[in-house]
């Protein structure tokens, strides 16, 4: 039995809380570099700026992405 090959992970730390980005997720709707642009700008690298937002703006705008590309980790985990 072979071990499933690791989904790619991008962690933008902010504050008590992470931004992970899975590029193979992402289905590029736009919703938030236009819900956020000052934390995410594509044309940026890297392209998430957790330092442009307060951490509750930054988890709304995550918790609207249709594809789950973006997440919130709470913690150490």
């Amino acid at each position: 039995m072979t071990d499933a090959p690791r989904e790619e992970l991008h962690e933008y730390p902010a504050g008590s809380l992470t931004v992970e980005w899975r590029p193979g997720r992402c289905m590029h709707s736009g919703i938030c570099a236009r819900g956020l642009p000052l934390v995410f700008d594509p044309r940026r690298r890297p392209w998430v700026d957790t330092s442009q937002a307060e951490e509750a703006v930054i988890d709304a705008q995550v918790a609207r992405c249709p594809s789950g590309a973006l997440q919130i980790r709470r913690g150490d985990r």
